[in-house]
């Protein structure tokens, strides 16, 4: 155990050239890979790319790109020297903490993924293992995220959180509350620094470059998938076309000669969460359902192989996740660590009977929440468990052959539910 312990603490080095090209027919872009100089705890100074890859025996390196205009059909892809995460300098590290790894690093990428399309107000995304685990907008930078980590305290523990403003003194101080592994904001208020500091393994970087994030709603890349064979799958990467209310489609379908239209239309506040909702969707694995509600996410079901696992799992996580902030805002403990006092014979079940009463109540806040699906529903039994839930309204891709059980599905609820259709699904793999 100490041996894997010491793993986790160790930047492994790297065997990966300083450059790296790649030609498409003609053309060729050209990577310059990204180096800091780290002084040691003897006081030496040693130049170390990426930490590790996504094990602590993988090497990896990260390159930005620095030469190259590839243009391929109609598209004429990212330009070089607008980097993010692959143009952090030495200077950009506020705080090193522990050597930034490739998970730490991707995390970050994927909330600039996500905070892209959250540009209008303030917002905060918390990210573990590459999938959003909270997100939220708020009136202030703080109240995002709080709310953001509200929505699940649990995944937040050692995640990684992403802010689309600078952080000030209130954020600070919330953000120092809590384990996480990295925060990144376009910069840091006076003050706040000193505060995120208590946290000393803590890595806090700064991007200027968030500013600018909405720039990067239109600029397609050149997305990489290598096979076990030393082949790659090369494809674009995906543009959110679900900005306004206008880009929303009616839910509208036929059936053996019978057109099907959802009668109930959305309210301005479940438009809002439709397209805050197709947002957060844009970085979340497939199979994928959310719920969100007032701009704020509820329950983030990811990687499932069937909709309706996944719609249920995220309902499932929304009530363990509820239980846990209910319990931590009445006793400020965890929900399992009741739950093991119970079981010990140190807290009273009273007090678990409470909470648990309360999140059935309150159906762990999803009613009136808007569900979310990356992709058609191929039958309504998904949707049906958001509206046995409550939600009061559905964003879902359409296009399926049974859209109208689904139309239908809406139509039949008591309240009625809205539902709108996006034309274009979100999977991410």
């Amino acid at each position: 155990m100490s041996n894997i312990k010491k793993m986790y603490s160790t930047i492994l080095g790297d065997n990966f050239p300083m450059e790296m090209k790649i030609s498409f027919g003609n053309q060729t872009l050209v990577y310059r890979k990204k180096t800091w100089e780290i002084k040691q705890e003897d006081g030496s100074v040693v130049e170390r790319g990426v930490r590790y890859g996504e094990n602590p025996d993988q090497e990896a390196a990260l390159y930005e790109l620095v030469g190259g205009n590839l243009v391929l059909g109609d598209c004429s892809y990212i330009t070089p020297y607008n980097g993010l995460v692959s143009s952090i300098t030495a200077e950009d590290m506020l705080q090193v903490g522990k050597h930034p790894g490739k998970i730490n690093l991707t995390d970050v990428d994927n909330g600039l993924n996500i905070i892209k399309y959250l540009t209008e107000k303030p917002a905060a995304v918390i990210l573990k293992h590459n999938n959003p685990c909270g997100a939220a907008y708020g009136n202030s930078l703080a109240k995002a995220f709080d709310r953001a980590n509200r929505s699940d305290r649990i995944a937040a523990f050692g995640g990684a959180v992403v802010l689309n403003r600078p952080c000030d003194k209130e954020t600070a101080a919330l953000l120092a509350e809590n384990y996480l592994e990295v925060v990144c904001a376009p910069d840091f208020e006076e003050g706040a620094l000193d505060l995120l500091k208590k946290r000393t393994n803590l890595r806090v970087i700064r991007i200027s470059g968030i500013e600018r994030l909405s720039d990067f709603e239109s600029y397609r890349y050149v997305d990489f998938k290598s096979l076990i064979d030393g082949g790659i799958i090369v494809q674009q990467s995906p543009v959110n076309s679900i900005r306004t209310a206008l880009d929303l489609q009616p839910a509208v379908a036929s059936w053996k000669g019978k057109e099907y239209r959802c009668q109930r239309a959305p309210t301005e506040q479940e438009v809002d969460d439709m397209i805050f909702g197709w947002a957060v969707e844009h970085g979340v694995t497939s199979n994928s359902v959310l719920y969100v509600k007032d701009g704020c996410t509820v329950g983030i079901g990811t990687g499932e192989q069937d909709r309706v696992g996944v719609a249920e799992i995220a309902v499932h996580k929304a009530y363990i996740k509820y239980a846990d902030i209910l319990c931590f805002d009445r006793f400020d403990i965890s929900y399992a660590d009741l739950a093991l006092a119970i079981e010990r014979g140190k807290r009273d079940q009273a007090d678990k009977e409470e909470i648990d009463a309360k999140v059935r109540a309150d159906r762990a806040n999803l009613p009136g929440s808007v569900m979310i699906s990356d992709a058609f529903f191929p039958f309504r039994d998904g949707a049906d468990i958001g509206i046995r839930q409550g939600v009061s309204a559905i964003l879902q891709a359409g296009g399926s052959m049974r859209d109208f059980e689904t139309i239908e599905a809406c139509n039949e609820a008591t309240p009625q539910v809205a539902m709108m259709f996006t034309g274009q699904r979100s999977f991410k793999h």
